[in-house]
């Protein structure tokens, strides 16, 4: 046979698939209106994994796994299909439609907004890009900044959620399992950090460096110059420049910002010295209420699911089966519990989509916990 013939038959058998995958999907229907009229759960577990088992059964030993991927993959769609006429709208569901009413068609200029650190950090110079006439109420670390909208000293809080060059700040995940609070709107800054000292410190004089964490992990090719300098962290970038202006020596820099410089009379040593010029990081803005603005386009989540084999296959495949993108996954482990993690998604879907209020309709029974964090626009 030829390469066309071989081809032909598999159009051939493509178009059966798509036949008696219609006519499954239609059977399916009448499943569903079913399970409807009798007040039963579109889910059935037990009848599901027997199905896919006697399925695998029946293929051949080197297809099992091949047939076992593509019929966990038909039950998926089979599901989905199926609650679009069985659909009652979930609390998570209610909640969404309910903010997309009640929030303002345009975000506020003014807000109290917690920020961590002290003046000149690269969260306040983020607050100043979300908010056009902020008032800052400045906390000591990220857990105040929580802290702070929880008990309603302020309406929002700006964080740094991650670093192109440095990764996740892990904190931030490990403080979002703690309290409950919603993003609103995210903002992507381009830091640029310079080295900093008190007039007349000149690169040879230097015997500490101080900064923050990430700040330090972004400058780490650069500080391979310094290998007798004893580098310090401290809470904020800004708070790095305060300590150094304040001190009485003359042998101390900061990695900051070129602005922080000016701010507190510091000289520029060196400007630019991270080690990715292309160096971004991401902040969020976040509230106690639940607020979406028009044109909410990116969706945060907090999922746990149970410590079986396939769980998270479960979840993501609904994803796949929806079509929508996911463009982070991270996970943290769960404080107190051996081995089991909570699973941070952001994905890239319009919020008034059918497919977004579909997946949110299907998480709580996906998962163990469900924990919507809010539905934003980034710029």
């Amino acid at each position: 046979m030829s390469l066309e013939d071989y081809r032909s038959r598999i159009d051939a058998i493509d178009e059966e698939i798509v036949k008696k995958l219609e006519e499954r999907m239609r059977i399916a229907e009448n499943i569903a209106k079913y399970k409807q009229e009798n007040g039963l759960q579109v889910m059935d577990v037990y009848r599901e994994r027997e199905k896919i088992d006697k399925i695998t059964e029946i293929a051949a030993d080197d297809m099992a796994s091949y047939t076992r991927v593509l019929y966990n993959t038909i039950m998926e769609l089979s599901k989905d299909h199926q609650r679009k006429i069985t659909q009652t709208e979930s609390p998570v569901v209610q909640s969404i439609k309910k903010a997309l009413e009640e929030t303002s068609k345009v975000f506020p200029a003014k807000a109290t907004v917690a920020c961590q650190g002290v003046a000149g950090a690269y969260s306040q110079q983020a607050c100043e890009k979300l908010f056009k006439m902020p008032q800052i109420m400045y906390v000591k670390n990220f857990n105040g900044v929580f802290a702070a909208i929880d008990q309603g000293l302020c309406q929002y809080g700006v964080l740094p959620l991650e670093n192109s060059t440095a990764g996740s700040v892990n904190q931030i995940y490990d403080l979002m399992m703690k309290y409950n609070f919603h993003i609103v709107k995210s903002v992507k800054m381009k830091i640029d950090h310079s080295l900093l000292a008190k007039p007349g410190t000149k690169k040879e004089d230097i015997q500490e460096i101080v900064s923050h964490e990430q700040a330090i992990q972004q400058c780490d090719e650069y500080l391979k110059k310094y290998p007798n300098v004893k580098v310090t962290m401290c809470e904020n970038t800004a708070e790095a420049a305060k300590m150094v202006a304040e001190s009485g020596r003359s042998d101390i820099a900061a990695l900051a910002s070129y602005a922080c410089g000016q701010l507190y009379g510091l000289n520029c040593l060196e400007e630019n010295v991270q080690d990715n010029g292309n160096n971004y990081t991401r902040f969020i803005c976040i509230s106690k209420k639940l607020e979406i603005y028009p044109g909410a386009d990116k969706t945060s989540l907090m999922l746990v699911v149970s410590h079986k084999p396939g769980s998270l296959y479960n979840v993501l495949s609904r994803f796949n089966a929806l079509g929508i993108n996911i463009f982070k996954l991270e996970s943290r482990p769960i404080p107190e519990r051996d081995f089991d993690f909570m699973f941070y998604f952001d994905i890239d879907s319009e919020v008034y989509s059918e497919e977004f209020i579909r997946l949110m309709n299907q998480l709580d029974e996906l998962t163990q916990q469900c924990k919507y964090l809010g539905s934003y626009t980034e710029i």
